[in-house]
């Protein structure tokens, strides 16, 4: 079996790497010559014998838009193409009908397992037609983890439901990230634990808070054991954003991902205009202390 990839960065490129180990050739593209098979994408579709795969993994937004729109211009009726990005799953029924006028198929892919997938396995979330799915499947079955196929690939429903379970997935991921990491803050907050790497990598068997991210948090804790080399700056993708609209647009209460969402905003102000504003009306309403901004706590005047 052949398929094209588009997009050859940290996921793509090992992606790249284990569909070659499952015997699946691959046909890359990427702007950066040095990693690309082949020098354009037109390229890349005549190196591929009909009806094609190709699978896209570039940057969510007009990046992905513009590939796919490119792509429907070189492809033939009766080829596929796969979105494995991030998209939103809005994007995907613009995306599905634009190729659905040219003939050609379209899936919408939600990966998950990051620079670690190469060695473990991707776990996949697929959104589209049962008949192009069982078409594409082993390419699914050469990315997913070893093991039973449900544990690590679904068929989650029509266009657009791959994205919308990896949206949701990352917002999840959000909250887990969030609680552990809130975890961390107390124990090393408090004098009573001395040793909070060692504590964590105790909960990492047996207990009920055990997990991957947890594994992660301690190999990053062996690593710089009070994260000193790491600046409390979190950004966001955009997941987590969209999970929120989708809660506020279906009335489902998420205040765990709020809270983990808002607090990736508050760590990236080294002055919180809201925070003053909270330090005023308390010396306004109460005359208490504020802080100057250029020197340390006084009495309020």
């Amino acid at each position: 079996m052949e398929v094209g990839l588009v997009g050859l960065g940290r996921m793509g490129g090992n992606m790249r790497s284990r569909l070659r180990r499952a015997g699946i050739e691959v046909i890359g593209y990427d702007p950066h010559r040095e990693v690309s098979d082949t020098a354009s994408l037109a390229e890349l579709v005549s190196a591929l014998p009909a009806p094609r795969i190709v699978w896209v993994m570039v940057p969510a937004g007009q990046p992905t838009t513009s590939t796919i729109d490119t792509l429907g211009g070189l492809l033939s009726e009766g080829d596929l193409v796969i979105d494995g990005g991030n998209s939103k799953f809005t994007d995907d029924a613009v995306h599905a009908e634009m190729l659905a006028a040219r003939g050609v198929g379209y899936l919408d892919c939600g990966v998950s397992g990051g620079i670690w997938g190469l060695e473990n396995g991707y776990g996949l979330m697929v959104g589209g037609d049962a008949a192009l799915v069982a078409r594409a499947m082993p390419i699914f079955d050469a990315l997913r983890p070893d093991g039973p196929r449900e544990e690590g690939f679904v068929h989650a429903g029509k266009v657009g439901a791959g994205h919308y379970a990896k949206m949701i997935h990352n917002g999840i991921e959000y909250g887990l990230m969030q609680a552990y990491a809130e975890g961390y803050h107390l124990l090393v907050a408090k004098d009573i634990v001395t040793d909070v790497p060692g504590t964590l990598k105790a909960w990492t068997r047996g207990t009920v808070v055990r997990s991957w991210l947890l594994d992660l948090l301690v190999r990053a804790l062996e690593a710089d054991p009070d994260l000193a080399a790491i600046k409390g700056f979190v950004d966001d993708s955009g997941e987590g954003r969209w999970t929120m609209d989708e809660a506020i647009d279906n009335a489902v209460p998420m205040p765990v991902l709020a809270a983990a969402l808002f607090a990736r905003f508050d760590s990236r102000l080294d002055d919180s205009p809201a925070m003053k504003a909270v330090a005023a009306l308390r010396n306004q309403f109460g005359g208490h202390a504020v802080t100057a901004a250029d020197r340390g706590p006084g009495p309020a005047g």
